[in-house]
């Protein structure tokens, strides 16, 4: 089966630069644009099922493409980002002065470091490997799944077995990535962060988080 794998698009956070985690930013105006972008280049596609994040940013990006597919959206929790904890609502500009010692560990790509009060990569991949498996495992053929930048980076990165230290994907707002998932469980990289659907939009200014 082919997972269709969308990042949400920008929110005000993103536009901030600050860390979201599971708070529940809006999407910015050029956000809504690109979930509309989104929507529209997967609107001819067979998907026969939508899955989300039930994060605000998640669920506005889903809309539309909800209404496009004419699919209702299946939330699951499992699918939301990291638990950023302290780190939360910070400007990224903001951590090195705030918390030193706690994003030098974060920045390491240490996976069982937990961000105070928050989660590790680890415990991220567990829970976002577990949502793919199951939606994988449901009977469906094609399938999107809106989500965000540092759960996918996280989970891919566990699916894909991939052994770098630090995770290897950073995925832009708005952008779609194929992964294919065979009866045996073993899920295949296709395609990676495709935004020419965006062309037309422009980029957002915020990573992942």
């Amino acid at each position: 089966m082919l997972l269709y794998l969308v990042r949400h698009g920008e929110t005000t956070y993103n536009a901030e630069g600050r860390i979201q985690g599971q708070s529940d930013a809006p999407l910015s105006e050029l956000g809504h644009r690109q979930s509309a972008a989104v929507a529209e280049a997967l609107a001819a596609l067979p998907i026969e099922a939508l899955c989300s994040s039930p994060l605000r940013r998640a669920r506005q990006t889903a809309e539309p493409i909800a209404a496009r597919l004419k699919l209702s959206v299946r939330d699951d929790r499992r699918l939301m980002e990291l638990d950023a904890g302290r780190f939360t609502g910070r400007l990224r500009s903001e951590l090195t002065d705030i918390y030193p010692e706690e994003l030098a560990r974060w920045l390491s790509g240490d996976e069982d470091f937990a961000i105070p009060d928050g989660e590790s990569r680890r415990q991220l991949a567990d829970r976002g490997s577990a949502a793919l498996r199951d939606i994988a495992a449901a009977g469906h053929r094609q399938v999107a799944v809106v989500t965000h930048g540092g759960l996918l980076s996280a989970t891919l990165g566990s699916l894909l077995h991939l052994t770098e230290p630090m995770p290897p994907f950073a995925f832009q707002n708005g952008s779609i990535t194929r992964v294919t998932a065979d009866g045996h469980g073993q899920f295949t990289l296709v395609a990676f962060n495709e935004i020419e659907h965006l062309h037309d939009v422009g980029p957002s200014r915020g990573g992942d988080l």
